[in-house]
């Protein structure tokens, strides 16, 4: 019988392990362990010597991963994979009562102002890198161990540190490779050109993926199976351009590892609040369920992240507060001046069950919004926007349009009827647009909170735990059809996204694809689960590498990408915010430069590096032509014990 690793998790026992800056134990662990800290691998005393804290190691090292989908801040505001969001062409900074909020990237964002998420993706990723190594570093010295079972623990450590160089990569671009645990302080680091991190990782992966076992062939689900390693493997081809290589893994993936698109209703239907929102069963809405995505029902899943209500592992992800427009405020007014949306708990007298919108669909800040790309043009495919398309179906209950919400303040002549902008005289009836008046997918975003659900006298209801996806065969099928897009096998390229659609209901098919094509399909598809910023900065890369066009007809170059890239030109051409000066908050505009495509490396690690110069990225103060990186990364390996 498989098991949730969450749940078994405290089973490692309690054991101590401390890190430079860092105690704490597995039992009763707090998210207060992933704030960021120096650069600083030296290990002052013996991690573990016994299985059971290798197991908690790789235990932290998973639970690790999915806070970049989980970890909120002291106020439970923002999650760090919102800022991947704010940096594409499908997201924007939109807390707009925020005396800080991030919109002028162009000319704010400095090794010295940076948003809290990037310093974050910046410490917390060099954290998660350090976990692996601790594994890598001490396993030979657990006793115990055959080889076939050192091997795999291995692997799955070359996993965790291949998954966050290949992050650092299309963030940061050069920056340190780091391998081991030093026995002592080391402050002369070294940054590695990225192509070297790139050769290292594939080299790495392809090892892991001939050490680790097949979900099939393993007790657990939410450890490093086979089929994350290959999925990660491909990503690694194709940023090193070995494109016959990730097609092979894909096709393994896709042909002959248990794996297969759900097309079908499957697991437990979920609707909590017919009455106000009524669902009409469909796959998308199965698919995305918190309760289904573990089970053993769902073949299309290759690797999820445990993080299920009622476990002592769970952290609430709070995404209907982040990602949902700020509905109730007097901002959001009827035609005859009352409260629009009204957020009452059920103990409230006022309080009418069939407009229960606090619980079915949560209470909302709008810490991000989408473009309207996002919402309208995105779906438009042949020159028509696809009604039949199941990711973006109101009329199933997917999606929401502020038209689809009823006005639900009893003491309004208008209760129950439609939400609308504007009047019958065609006055506003929204104060703030940018924060109150946008659609979203729910099917996506809604992750219930029993705990509030169950209180009459709660009157938030934020998101509460839920089972993540890490990698899933749609996004198996898109990478397949961009490695052949490379290669020039437009046909198969098509037929792959086509796949894609045909599951979505989709009455819109393609003809013929470019590389606008998949990347829009990746939006459509892998909202709130891929990196967008970081996807959309290695698929830049690697169009720059295989000499391809874009959908405009432009080519580029990899020396050139801080000065234009595929991801600056979709930023210009899609997002209706950045670079349009059409809209401010707190008097600045949306701005977004191509340099941006590197985020710079935080001022506080370079300084914290006294022995040595890291490289800063071009546009970036303290840019620096002349400063020295590793070429290869076997000299970045043979200069860890150097300090």
């Amino acid at each position: 019988m498989k098991q949730n690793y969450s749940k078994t998790f405290k089973k490692a026992g309690t054991v101590l392990l401390i890190w430079t800056g860092i105690s704490l134990t597995f039992t009763g662990c707090k998210e207060s362990f992933l704030q960021p800290e120096p650069l600083s691998f030296f290990e002052p005393g013996e991690t573990f010597t016994t299985k059971s804290g290798l197991d908690a190691a790789v235990a932290i090292a998973d639970r690790h991963l999915r806070s970049y989908w989980t970890f909120s801040s002291y106020t439970d505001l923002s999650l760090p994979i919102s800022t991947e969001y704010m940096f594409s062409e499908v997201n924007v900074a939109s807390k707009t009562d925020d005396g800080n909020i991030f919109t002028d990237m162009a000319t704010r964002l400095t090794p010295t102002d940076m948003p809290d998420r990037l310093t974050y993706f910046w410490g917390e990723t060099y954290n998660g890198i350090k976990y692996a190594n601790t594994i890598l570093t001490f396993i030979d010295g657990v006793a115990g161990l055959d080889e076939n079972t050192k091997n795999q623990y291995k692997g799955r450590a070359l996993f965790h540190r291949s998954w966050r160089y290949l992050a650092l990569c299309f963030e940061f671009k050069d920056v340190p490779l780091i391998t081991k645990i030093v026995k002592v302080p080391k402050v002369n680091y070294r940054s590695t050109k990225r192509e070297a991190i790139l050769k290292k990782i594939t080299e790495d992966m392809e090892q892991a993926v001939q050490w680790v076992p097949d979900q099939k062939d393993m007790t657990l689900k939410g450890l490093v199976n086979k089929g994350a390693c290959r999925q990660l493997l491909i990503k690694c081809y194709l940023a090193t351009g070995q494109y016959d290589k990730a097609i092979a893994q894909a096709d393994i993936l896709i042909n002959s590892s248990g794996y297969s698109l759900a097309l079908n209703n499957f697991g437990n239907f979920i609707n909590p609040y017919p009455n106000t929102l009524p669902i009409t069963r469909n796959v998308i809405w199965d698919l995305h369920r918190p309760e289904n995505k573990s089970i053993a029902a769902n073949t299309e899943a290759i690797m999820i992240m445990p993080n299920r209500n009622g476990t002592d592992m769970a952290i609430k992800m709070n995404s209907m507060r982040n990602w949902l427009p700020f509905l109730d405020n007097v901002g959001l007014a009827t035609p005859d001046a009352k409260q629009a949306v009204r957020f009452l708990a059920a103990s409230n007298s006022s309080y009418r069950n069939n407009l229960d919108y606090v619980h079915a669909i949560g209470r909302g800040i709008a810490h991000i919004r989408p473009t309207s790309f996002a919402q309208r043009g995105l779906w438009n495919v042949n020159g028509i926007t696809d009604a039949g398309d199941l990711r973006h179906n109101n009329t199933v209950g997917n999606w929401m349009e502020m038209e689809d919400l009823k006005y639900n303040d009893p003491t309004s002549a208008f209760f129950g009827q439609n939400v609308r902008l504007r009047s019958a005289t065609g006055a506003l009836l929204c104060a703030d647009t940018i924060r109150q008046y946008f659609a979203w997918p729910h099917y996506k975003y809604y992750i219930e909170d029993p705990i509030e659900t169950l209180n009459p006298n709660e009157v938030n209801h934020r998101g509460g735990a839920g089972d993540l996806y890490l990698y899933r065969l749609a996004e198996t099928y898109l990478l397949r059809a961009e490695a052949k897009f490379y290669k020039g096998d437009i046909a198969g390229a098509t037929a792959d996204v086509n796949k894609i659609r045909e599951r979505a209901k989709c009455t819109q098919m393609y003809t013929t694809i470019n590389i606008g094509d998949i990347m829009n399909e990746r939006a459509r598809e892998l909202l709130m689960e891929e990196w967008r910023f970081t996807e959309l900065s290695r698929v830049s890369y690697c169009l720059a590498m295989s000499g391809k066009a874009d959908e405009w007809g432009n080519t580029y170059t990899v020396d050139n990408l801080a000065a234009n890239s595929y991801w600056f030109q979709r930023i210009e051409h899609y997002s209706d915010y950045y670079n349009k000066n059409k809209v401010q908050v707190k008097g600045r505009s949306y701005t977004m430069a191509p340099h941006n495509i590197n985020w710079p490396i935080p001022n506080g690690s370079i300084q914290s590096n006294g022995g040595a110069a890291l490289w800063q990225n071009q546009g970036y103060t303290g840019y620096n032509a002349s400063i020295k990186r590793w070429e290869t990364w076997q000299e970045a390996v043979a200069d860890e014990d150097n300090n």
